[in-house]
């Protein structure tokens, strides 16, 4: 006689989350970006990817280079992604709040992640929240906080409470490495 038994189908209901990555190259030429989505398990939905080489010359600060590499790879990435995550989350290390606040607006909500102990710049347009995982951590969201009920944040907090609030990211590096042919200590 089988064992009765309930598969939580109710949290594929959550969709996935989209973790951006975007790393400069070790050359100093370019950088490296990811899309990585993954279900509320922490299960790999795809992974897209692609870099931009940047110019040398005087003539661009270096702060401007980076927004440039950054916009130009997130639109890259969101356009080549075949499916829509429920919600996206990033570095704030590695992502400015001008990327999705000025440059790229999206449908979804988007949340940069810091820990709580670093000094992070945020734009006044983000509403800014905690989170407990591993360590403590500071959430930028923008265009706005999703309600406690919505899908966006009954994800987070899955997420959150699985340990895979900022693992994905790691995750996305080493797919990197392995996309582009680098050596473990050539990307963060």
């Amino acid at each position: 006689m089988p064992i009765p038994y309930r598969d939580a189908d109710e949290l594929e209901e959550l969709g996935a989350a989209g973790y951006l990555k975007i790393e400069p190259l070790p050359t100093g030429s370019g950088f490296l970006g990811a899309l990585f989505l993954i279900n509320v398990r922490g299960e790999p939905i795809e992974f897209t990817y692609n870099r931009i080489e940047t110019p040398h010359t005087f003539l661009w600060r270096q702060d401007d280079i980076r927004r440039h590499a950054a916009r130009k790879l997130t639109a890259s990435l969101l356009t080549l992604c075949p499916r829509t995550p429920s919600l996206i989350l990033c570095l704030a290390e590695e992502v400015g709040s001008e990327l999705f606040c000025q440059d790229i607006h999206v449908a979804i909500p988007v949340c940069r992640i810091a820990p709580a102990i670093k000094a992070v710049s945020y734009s006044g347009d983000e509403i800014t929240d905690t989170a407990e995982s591993d360590e403590a951590m500071h959430l930028f969201w923008y265009p706005g906080k999703p309600s406690e009920e919505s899908i966006e944040s009954k994800l987070l907090y899955e997420l959150t409470h699985r340990g895979l609030l900022t693992e994905p990211f790691s995750r996305a590096t080493i797919g990197l490495k392995e996309v582009f042919g680098l050596e473990v200590g050539e990307v963060k």
